[in-house]
């Protein structure tokens, strides 16, 4: 059974900073490529880092890049996302997606004074 679970986030003011860990278990965690995605309210969920299987390639979404990146540790079946110079636009819920379409529950960030 293919299970996801997000964790780290929570309130944090302007220019802060959260690290968000994505547990997986369910498949053969070193042979995908991982994503994180958010939703912000209202808005549709939005893909915003990819890496490779090896951790050796990423790529994001323009409005975070620079600020945000994604690693992975295959040992652990752990994918992470380390969240810089946090934005109020970058208030959403944070999910990773598994290679199957199944999404955890997602973990909520907001950035707010």
């Amino acid at each position: 059974q293919v299970q996801l679970v997000e964790s780290g986030g929570g309130l944090v003011q302007p220019g802060g900073s959260l690290r968000l860990s994505c547990v997986a278990s369910g498949f053969a965690f070193s042979e995908y490529v991982m994503n994180w995605y958010r939703q912000a309210p209202g808005k549709e969920r939005e893909l915003i880092a990819v890496i490779s299987m090896a951790g050796s390639s990423t790529n994001y979404a323009e409005s975070v890049k620079g600020r945000f990146t994604i690693s992975r540790d295959n040992s652990k079946n752990t994918v992470f996302l380390q969240m810089n110079n946090l934005k109020p636009e970058d208030t959403a819920m944070y999910y990773c997606r598994a290679p199957n379409g199944d999404w955890g529950q997602g973990t909520q960030v907001t950035v707010s004074s």
